[in-house]
């Protein structure tokens, strides 16, 4: 009796350890590729146990980890559509990455495009400024000889306005009248020829004549202006002498001037009848022309 109790009491843990054995041995049994799955229930055994036994709780595997192969989580056996799935992104990135390169070389490009554009405006503008200055300074040049040229012009013709009314002696002649006469004598009108020829084709002269008389008061003016007419009408007449050359005055009775240069008083001189005849020459009026020297002082020299 007490043989069949331990009998019956050792069978349900025989078929409980044989539960537990079974189910361990088939997941030992699965590929090492095997995607993980859970471990199956209890067999149904276990559902033949006697319901005074109470069955343990059903164990639950703990999910398999996926083994790497050779080329790591890659499978070389995947499909292209696999493999395409993947690459896409990394396509898209790559291409973005070349548009954005693209993008910025012409970025580039243009940058520099512009900056040799406008380096090569400033070039042409400074090339132009540097023809300007230089054809400016050639005018300035150009403008300072003339205003040179203009200022020493200026000064010549200021020397020569003033230079215009300055007359030197040339040489003098003395036209003496017998007895008061107006009338020239062969001898008179030699010395008048002699200073004509020396006036023929000249310019820049006067002629001046002073005509005097021993008569005192109207009487010898009047003689000494009948004088002075002969010598001019003889001029005027015979050598083509212009009127407007010829200066005279009449004295009459009166003592000529003194010398500039003579500082103490000449003596009373003896006035006979006669004219006085002083060439003149202004010599920047005669530029170009020869002067009238040479006519020798019928009083015996030649003034300076």
């Amino acid at each position: 009796m007490k043989i069949d109790t331990t009998a019956r009491s050792v069978f349900p843990i025989l078929v409980l350890a044989s539960a537990m054995t079974i189910p361990a041995l088939a997941q030992q049994s699965q590929p090492s590729d095997s995607s993980s799955a859970p471990v199956a229930s209890a067999p149904a055994a276990t559902a033949q146990q006697t319901p005074t036994s109470t069955p343990p709780p059903a164990a639950t595997a703990a999910p398999v980890e996926e083994k790497e192969g050779f080329w790591g989580h890659m499978n070389p056996l995947a499909r292209k559509k696999w493999v395409k799935k993947r690459i896409d992104p990394i396509n898209d990135r790559l291409n973005e990455l070349d548009q954005v390169n693209a993008k910025n070389a012409q970025d580039i490009k243009d940058v520099d495009s512009r900056a040799q554009a406008g380096i090569k405006k400033a070039q042409d503008s400074a090339d132009a400024a540097n023809q300007a200055a230089l054809a400016a300074g050639d005018q300035a040049k150009k403008a300072n000889d003339t205003a040179t040229s203009a200022s020493g012009r200026v000064n010549q013709i200021g020397a020569t306005v003033n230079g215009l009314d300055n007359y030197k002696s040339i040489s003098e002649v003395e036209v003496p009248f017998k007895n008061g006469s107006p009338v020239l004598s062969k001898e008179d009108k030699d010395k008048l020829d002699e200073m004509s020829k020396t006036l023929e084709g000249q310019s820049g002269y006067i002629i001046e004549l002073e005509a005097h008389s021993p008569s005192g008061g109207s009487v010898g003016i009047t003689n000494s202006q009948r004088e002075l007419e002969a010598v001019k009408r003889y001029l005027v007449v015979n050598h083509d002498i212009p009127v407007y050359r010829m200066h005279s005055v009449a004295l009459g009775n009166a003592q000529p001037p003194a010398p500039a240069d003579q500082t103490t008083p000449a003596p009373k001189q003896k006035i006979v009848s006669s004219v006085h005849i002083r060439l003149m020459e202004n010599s920047l009026a005669a530029q170009g022309s020869t002067s009238p020297h040479g006519m020798a002082s019928s009083t015996g020299a030649e003034r300076p």
